[in-house]
């Protein structure tokens, strides 16, 4: 369905197939029943919620710009299964954004953002300002370093201020990130070493 973070045709159907049942008991049933005196844990309904989020980043305006150097500026319109999935967001944001006021913080947090990507569809930027509000929900609760970067880098990119967001481990991972994108650029395709490493 997806490899290495290409669309492929499969993937569309299977998109549209999962969004259809997130909301079916079979899928939103806890792990531990309601009887046990814990809180149920909803491993299947996050495992596909982050599959449609992490397939919509590859998707996504970002994605398709880096593709573009490699493969021309007229490649969505050769891709056409990326484009068919560009095209189904809103299909898949209505099926995601039900869950972002979810009992469980983890099914709440990777709705979050799974529909990060999918309101960069023109008819779905609207729903930008209230996913900014769960953001800054989640940066006061999350310790989780994929979310808290993947919110972050939607709430900068949405023309937000962050600075008074982030927590110390943020600006760690932010200063780290800066310093291996340093180390990229100076090498420009070269090697760190002389072969053989």
């Amino acid at each position: 369905m997806t490899h290495q973070n290409s669309v492929y045709e499969a993937t569309v159907p299977v998109a549209l197939y999962i969004a259809a049942v997130l909301g079916h008991p079979a899928v939103t049933a806890g792990d531990v029943g309601p009887d046990s005196g814990e809180c149920p844990t909803h491993p299947t309904l996050v495992r596909l919620l982050k599959w449609l989020g992490d397939t919509a980043y590859d998707a996504d305006d970002g994605c398709v710009a880096t593709e573009e150097p490699l493969h021309g500026a007229g490649n969505l319109e050769e891709h056409t299964a990326t484009r068919a999935f560009r095209d189904a967001r809103p299909a898949i944001f209505s099926a995601v954004r039900a869950f972002l006021d979810h009992d469980d913080a983890g099914v709440r947090h990777t709705a979050l953002v799974a529909a990060i990507p999918l309101v960069g569809h023109p008819a779905l930027v609207r729903h930008q300002a209230a996913l900014a509000r769960h953001a800054r929900s989640l940066l006061a609760t999350s310790t989780d370093r994929h979310h808290r970067d993947r919110v972050l880098d939607a709430l900068k990119g949405w023309g937000h201020d962050v600075s008074g967001l982030e927590n110390t481990s943020d600006v760690a991972a932010r200063e780290l990130y800066a310093r291996l994108a340093a180390a990229r650029a100076s090498r420009q395709g070269g090697y760190s070493e002389d072969p053989p490493f």
